[in-house]
């Protein structure tokens, strides 16, 4: 009602309809057409108050009006996109966390060996098997694991 809400921020029933008149409020109306004030018209009054009472004229307050409701709109669409960026960012570390999951071998306790020590290999010393380094094998005994013997160096 317009005269509760003059009276409440001490100014006169005309200045809310100038203020309506301009587009610097939008009261809402009543089938009765009595206007209706919401918490935000509220808001938009005291902010329109505030910059008539640091001498801006209504042309400013329109256009600083218009400014703070665009500034609200790209903050609004900002938090959406920082939030869209936040849910793709943790579904794609959901995805690799499970491919990681997934690109592991697990190992029955008995196959696994303690770190430093090496499971027995027919390669070790004491075993018999072709290609060992034993005594009496045809393998040469100065050659290093993984080098063929058969190769003889000629300079």
């Amino acid at each position: 009602m317009i005269s509760a809400v003059a009276e409440l921020f001490e100014i006169h029933p005309q200045t809310l309809r100038l203020y309506e008149r301009e587009g610097l409020l939008r009261p809402s109306r009543t089938e009765g057409n009595t206007r209706v004030y919401t918490d935000d018209d509220l808001e938009q009054l005291q902010t329109i108050l505030n910059l008539r009472e640091l001498g801006v004229n209504l042309a400013g307050v329109d256009i600083i009006l218009n400014m703070r409701g665009k500034m609200q709109r790209m903050q609004e669409e900002i938090t959406q996109f920082t939030e869209f960026i936040h849910r793709e960012l943790s579904r794609e570390d959901n995805a690799l966390s499970e491919r990681a999951k997934n690109a592991l071998v697990r190992l029955p306790r008995r196959d696994m060996v303690p770190a430093g020590s090496r499971p027995p290999s027919s390669n070790s010393p004491g075993s018999n098997s072709p290609g060992s380094n034993s005594p009496g094998s045809n393998s040469d005994a100065g050659s290093a694991p993984g080098v063929s013997p058969s190769r003889s160096r000629s300079s």
